[in-house]
């Protein structure tokens, strides 16, 4: 009998509530920037109220124990630190992005974190990247270098973003430590950093989120907000072919591109074409997929009705 920690449906559907939240999250740090708050600050917010949100999902999957684990542990410590250094250098890159009218530049690199996750996955996981996949590369490729004509440089923003995002994949899917464990050492890491931040600010006369009770919630909303996709996509990563997650992840930038270009960022022609090659990638990485599982269905239902 299949357990429910390794039904594929559950790890699905994880996927893409992670991936729609992640693709809606702009509104939030928009929403912020609006009422006041600056990038730093919704970083130390995120950083903060994080963790007593993990903590309450540690709790209910009674893994409190592999929290200490992890402590007593040096070397898998060493690995969530890493793991810590890159989300956050992730969410400050991403927040700042955000709120200084660079979502479409953030959507391309999340466009770009599928297409890194197969090289990953063909390189350290030995999976196999078919005519598709490369096809998939070379077009994405083709609209990084587009994008930077366009913007008269390299897109920095998406690369980082990319990069880090997909390095921090790579090491959740090898560190072992469940999803909402992993996820709570993380928080732990990087809260005493935003708590200095924010009482910094608050010395200073600059912090925005404690100022007014109708800021407040603001700030408060970063917690859930930060870890919810998080642990649904920690969770998902460990049961599910990084290939496979990858395809899923269009959901996320499509999202944001949209707000993107809703809030009124600049499109230009060039850049709009740019985004062309990026979604023929995206595309032809699809149809691979789409195929790949016919046939591992197809193969699936012939082994079935053998005697």
């Amino acid at each position: 009998m299949t357990s429910p920690s390794d039904n594929p449906r559950a790890a699905l559907l994880s996927a893409f509530g992670c991936y729609i939240m992640w693709g809606l999250m702009p509104l939030l740090f928009i929403g912020q920037h609006a009422a006041g708050f600056d990038a730093m600050e919704i970083l130390a917010h995120r950083t903060v109220w994080a963790a007593p949100a993990a903590a309450l999902l540690v709790l209910a999957a009674r893994q409190g124990g592999q929290v200490a684990a992890v402590f007593r542990n040096p070397r898998l410590l060493g690995w969530l630190a890493v793991s810590t250094l890159l989300i956050g250098t992730n969410w400050g890159v991403y927040v700042w992005a955000t709120t200084h009218h660079a979502t479409l530049e953030a959507s391309l690199g999340y466009y770009l974190n599928p297409l890194l996750n197969m090289v990953f996955g063909l390189w350290l996981f030995r999976e196999r990247m078919d005519r598709f996949g490369w096809v998939a590369v070379g077009l994405a490729a083709v609209g990084v270098l587009l994008q930077a004509l366009a913007l008269g440089r390299p897109p920095w923003i998406s690369l980082f973003l990319a990069l880090s995002f997909a390095a921090y994949g790579v090491i959740r899917k090898r560190a072992p430590v469940e999803a909402q464990a992993g996820l709570l050492v993380e928080c732990l890491l990087l809260a005493p950093l935003g708590v200095l931040w924010l009482v910094w600010l608050a010395r200073a006369g600059q912090g925005v989120g404690f100022e007014d009770p109708v800021h407040l919630p603001w700030a408060l909303s970063n917690g859930p907000a930060t870890v919810l996709p998080l642990a649904l996509f920690a969770w998902a990563a460990r049961r599910m072919p990084l290939s496979t997650l990858g395809f899923i992840q269009f959901v996320a930038p499509t999202l944001q591109f949209a707000v993107g270009v809703m809030t009124g960022e600049a499109l230009t022609p060039l850049r709009a074409v740019s985004f062309v090659f990026i979604w023929g990638g995206a595309g032809v990485f699809a149809l691979g997929a789409l195929m790949r599982h016919r046939i591992e269905r197809r193969a699936l239902a012939q082994g079935a009705e053998l005697p």
